[in-house]
Formats: structure tokens, C-alpha cells, sequence
């Protein structure tokens, strides 16, 4: 009985015991320890395609700054770490052994002239669990390959879209600087005609044409303040920040134009992690196609049993059961899983022909944009001149000042043209870079 005893305390000592864990009032990500430490966890990141680097929430922040941050603080990929926790216990939980069954029977003799009870027990194993442990290991170490490489993808990602936001953002500043001018120069004329009109001294169609003019500038405004307020709200979900904390960024240069399609695909085939994860799960897959396949063997669990009878007699010996493949031998899961196989190879083909047409649209409109730029560069020298001299005329009071503010319209509709030209640039470029799973700095030149 000491023995007994003891066996079942050992047992109980490494038992797992509950402890409750309630849901925070106040998540990490709103409190104010979080955004004080964020720049010291932020400069500690370190990826692949990510150094290490110093990050200051009080300067103007850089492209890789804000991969960074979105790294550190963005809460959906918070949770998916804490998800991908689990994949690492399934793998732990596949190299387990199975534990040992034991069954104890007891039978009182209500009448005869055996007097004692009769007694049975058994230790048994599942030899069925101990044949398919390892290719469950290897199928649950893949499944957690696959969500750790889904989890760096989601980090690129994440990291791209923070850079992508604060593109527009910067782009979208310089639009509504510049349509904020145009309403007030047009708010300035109207005030102007309205006046001469009031006083007889030109026509009424020019007065109305003055306020169309006002309207259309103010809807380009309101219209570029909005997409900016939108841009702001979305970079700062994306970095995982109070929607009231003020950034400032930094404007990067504008990248050069980029590979040919195919050098482009030839890297997100062996850089994109997606495409890694997808490997994975296919092995995990073919582990189970194997599983299923060894599981239409018979299932075999063997047993020592040990009895007293009630006469006293003790007996001992084995036993053996197991299911005779006559009818099911597994043939319908093999089936399934050998179809779901299939369906991940599918997928992968066209995932990587959905990467390759992407890749190449996005390359396409790239080219627009930088055409679309050059065109509008190729004019501005010109306008510029042309609205510095009018406005010096106007100044001397050779020409109308409405002539000059004309010309500088013109000047600041040509400018609106590259602004919105080199934003489409910068976001085709990221886009680029998110689509090849690779950083600009790595691609050959």
C-alpha cells in the first residue's frame, strides 16, 4: 500500500492545475507604458529584412522606422503569435507517449459456496498511438512551420501597409497644402469679382464662373482632406497607436524603377513566405495522407490482465484485440485527405500564378505613373516662369492680377499632377516590395 501510495502522489505532484485568467479592462496597446516604451522596443527589432536601428518617436520617422513599430505594436499580429503558442504545444503534445490504461473489477458471490470476491485487473497500451506517433510529430512540427511562416508573411505585410499608409500620407499632405491654396486664391477672386460686379464694371457670367470655380476648389480640398484624415487614421491602426498620437514622417527619395517581371518572380518564389508556408502545410498534409494510410492497418492494443476467482485460483496472462479490416479499411478518410492534397497543390499553382500577374501589374502601373510624372515635369519649368512673370507684370500693373492668379492656378494644378504621380509611384513601389517578399535594397540591379 506505501508503494501504491506513493506512486499516486508522484502522479498527482505533476498534475496541471487551473488558475483563471480574466480579460484585461484596459489592453496594453491604450496604456501609457506602452507608447513610452514603444521606441525601445521598437529600435530592439530585428528581421531578416529589418536591422536593427534607432527608433525616436519624436522625430520625423523613417520607411524602416515604421516597419519597426508595426512590428512591435501592431495588436493583430500580437494575437496571431500568441496563436501560433499553439501550434508549438500541438508539437509538443505529438511527442507524448500514450499513457497506460488500467482497469480494476470486483464481483461479490451472492450465492454458492465460494466465499471470497472475485477480483480482475488489467494494464493495458495502445500500440496503435506508438505506430503513428512519429509521422504525427512530423505532421504537427510542419502545421507549426506553416504558422510561424505565415506569421513572418503577416509581419512583411503589416510592416509594408504601415509604409504604404504613411506614402499617402506624405503625398496627400502635399495635395491638400496645395488645394487649401487654390480655395483661398479662389475665395480671394470671387471676393474681388463679386465687388466690380456690385459696382457695374464687368459681366455677370464672369462673376458665376467665379464661383464654380470656388466650389470646385473647395470640393478638391475637402475631398484631399478626407482621404489624408483616412490615410492618417489607418497608418496609426496599422502601427498599433492611440488614434490621437501625433506623427511625424520622414520623406524618403524616390525609388528608381524596378527589375524586369521575371527577376521579380524569380524572387518571391524563394523569398516569399506565404509561398513557404504553403510548402509547409502541403508536408504536413502528406504526413497525414501517410497517417491515414497506416491507419488501415489493423488497430492493436495488447493488455496484461491478472484475476483471483472466488475460489481462490489466480490467474495471469495477455491479451490481445484488434479490428478486422474487412469493410472500412479506412478507405474513406485516405480518400479525403489524399483529395485534400490535391487541393493544396492547386492552391499553391495558383498562388504563384496570382503573385506572377500582380507582380506584373503592378509593374505596369508603375510605368504609367513614371511616364505620367516625367510628362508633368516636362512642363513645369515653363509654368513656373510663366506664373512668376505674369505675377510681376500684375505687380507693376501691366496685366490684371486675375491674369496672374490664373497662371499660378495652372502652376499648382501641374504641381497637384506630380504629386499624385509620385505617390502612385511610391505606392506601386512598396507594393512591389510586399508582392516579391523582398526589400527594395535586395533586388538586383
Amino acid at each position: 500500500m506505501k508503494v501504491w501510495g506513493a506512486l499516486l502522489v508522484v502522479a498527482l505532484g505533476g498534475c496541471a492545475t487551473y488558475r483563471p485568467e480574466p480579460l484585461d479592462s484596459a489592453p496594453a496597446a491604450l496604456a501609457e507604458p506602452f507608447v513610452a516604451e514603444l521606441s525601445q522596443a521598437a529600435s530592439a527589432v530585428e528581421r531578416p529584412w529589418l536591422p536593427p536601428q534607432q527608433v525616436d518617436l519624436s522625430q520625423p520617422l523613417t520607411p524602416q522606422a515604421l516597419s519597426a513599430i508595426a512590428v512591435v505594436a501592431n495588436p493583430d499580429l500580437e494575437a496571431q503569435r500568441v496563436r501560433a503558442g499553439v501550434k508549438d504545444a500541438q508539437v509538443f503534445a505529438a511527442g507524448l507517449l500514450p499513457d497506460p490504461t488500467f482497469s480494476l473489477g470486483v464481483n461479490k458471490v451472492l450465492s454458492g459456496p465460494d466465499t471470497l470476491l472475485d477480483i480482475t485487473g488489467a494494464l493495458g497500451l495502445d500500440l496503435n498511438a506508438l505506430r503513428t506517433r512519429a509521422v504525427s510529430r512530423r505532421m504537427a512540427i510542419a502545421e507549426a512551420r506553416q504558422v510561424r511562416l505565415d506569421l513572418a508573411w503577416a509581419e512583411w505585410q503589416t510592416a509594408g501597409q504601415a509604409r504604404l499608409q504613411a506614402a499617402k500620407v506624405i503625398e496627400l499632405t502635399r495635395v491638400t497644402e496645395l488645394s487649401r491654396t487654390s480655395k483661398e486664391v479662389a475665395r480671394s477672386l470671387l471676393d474681388r469679382i463679386t465687388r466690380a460686379a456690385g459696382r457695374g464694371d464687368i459681366a455677370g457670367d464672369r462673376l458665376q464662373a467665379a464661383r464654380l470655380a470656388l466650389l470646385t476648389a473647395t470640393e478638391q480640398l475637402r475631398t484631399a482632406e478626407t482621404d489624408l484624415a483616412a490615410a492618417q487614421s489607418e497608418l496609426r491602426r496599422q502601427l498599433g497607436l492611440p488614434p490621437e498620437f501625433g506623427l511625424q514622417l520622414a520623406r524618403p527619395d524616390l525609388p528608381p524603377p524596378p527589375p524586369p517581371t521575371a527577376t521579380l518572380f524569380m524572387l518571391a518564389e524563394t523569398n516569399r513566405t506565404d509561398l513557404a508556408a504553403l510548402r509547409a502545410g502541403y508536408a504536413a498534409q502528406e504526413a497525414i495522407v501517410r497517417k491515414a494510410i497506416l491507419e488501415q492497418f489493423p488497430t492493436l492494443n495488447i493488455a496484461l490482465n491478472g484475476a483471483r476467482d472466488s475460489a481462490g485460483n489466480l490467474l495471469a496472462g495477455p491479451s490481445v484485440d484488434f479490428t478486422l479490416p474487412l469493410w472500412n479499411r479506412n478507405r474513406g478518410t485516405i480518400a479525403v485527405e489524399r483529395a485534400s492534397r490535391a487541393a493544396l497543390k492547386a492552391e499553391y499553382d495558383a498562388r504563384l500564378f496570382q503573385t506572377r500577374a500582380d507582380i506584373a501589374a503592378a509593374e505596369a502601373g508603375l510605368a504609367v505613373a513614371y511616364r505620367r510624372r516625367a510628362d508633368a515635369l516636362r512642363d513645369l519649368p515653363k509654368l513656373r516662369q510663366y506664373a512668376e512673370a505674369t505675377r510681376r507684370a500684375a505687380t507693376r500693373g501691366d496685366l490684371s492680377l486675375e491674369t496672374a492668379q490664373n497662371a499660378e492656378q495652372s502652376l499648382r494644378d501641374r504641381e497637384l499632377v506630380v504629386a499624385q504621380a509620385e505617390q502612385a509611384i511610391a505606392e506601386q513601389s512598396i507594393a512591389l516590395e510586399l508582392l516579391t517578399g523582398t526589400p527594395r535594397e535586395a533586388w538586383p540591379q
